[in-house]
Parts: C-alpha cells; structure tokens; sequence
C-alpha cells in the first residue's frame, strides 16, 4: 500500500535529516524558490554592495513594498547585511553575506541549467501545448 506523503530518498552519503533540519530546508526552499529573492541574490552577487533605490532599479519590475519585505526578510535570514551611514539624508546599503554568496552560488547551477536546457523545454511546452489543443 502506497503512503499517502513521498518520502525522501536517504543514502549513506544523506542519512536522514532531524526534523529541525527538515524544516529549515523546507521553509529556506521556499523562500528562496519565491521569484524576488532569486532576483535579488543575483542582483546583489553580480552588482555588490548597493543601495536600496539602486537595487529596485536593477530588479525590474519590483515595487518598492515587495522590495522592503523581501530585503527585511533576506536580512532576517542573514543573507545580507544592511548598512546604514550616518549622513543626512540617510545612505542605506545592502550586501550579500558569506552565506548569501554560498546560496547565490548554490543557485547559480539552476540558471546554468537552464540555459542548457532552454530550447528542448520550449520544444516540450509546444509540443504539449499543441497537443492540448488537438
């Protein structure tokens, strides 16, 4: 009889996670796989230490409230670090941490994939798309 949850594949190479572990990978899954924290390591990785303004600028397409949330959030989860100058007017920065550059790397493999496979996954959306359709 089928369970009615998938259960994780285990190895000797990955023994079984604690629950705590469990639900760190699950909840840093999510919040990374959401679209502008993916952006925004990437922006950060590729542009360095930048302003909050500068960041929504080469973001595209954020607005400046999901642009709050996602930097507190990132921040909170110690993958950047804000800085804020004391000057008039405030200088607020943003950069990624050592661990903010190790999940930007980590994910970097995802858009290399991508890539490599970018044609043959249009070619299998046509062809699905075509034969829904039909």
């Amino acid at each position: 009889m089928a369970d009615a949850a998938p259960q994780a594949h285990h190895s000797p190479a990955h023994p079984p996670l604690g629950p705590r572990i469990e639900a760190l990978v699950n909840e840093v899954i999510g919040r990374v796989a959401d679209k502008w924290t993916m952006i925004l390591l990437e922006v950060l990785e590729e542009h360095g230490e930048l302003r909050f303004t500068r960041i929504g600028e080469l973001a595209g397409g954020i607005s400046q409230k999901m642009l709050t949330q996602t930097l507190r959030q990132m921040e909170r989860d110690g993958l950047v670090i804000r800085t804020v100058h004391p000057v008039i007017p405030p200088k607020v920065e943003y950069r990624l941490t050592d661990m903010g550059h190790s999940l930007s790397e980590a994910f970097c493999g995802v858009w290399s994939w991508a890539e490599t496979h970018l044609d043959r996954i249009e070619t299998a959306r046509s062809a699905f798309d075509a034969a829904k359709q039909a």
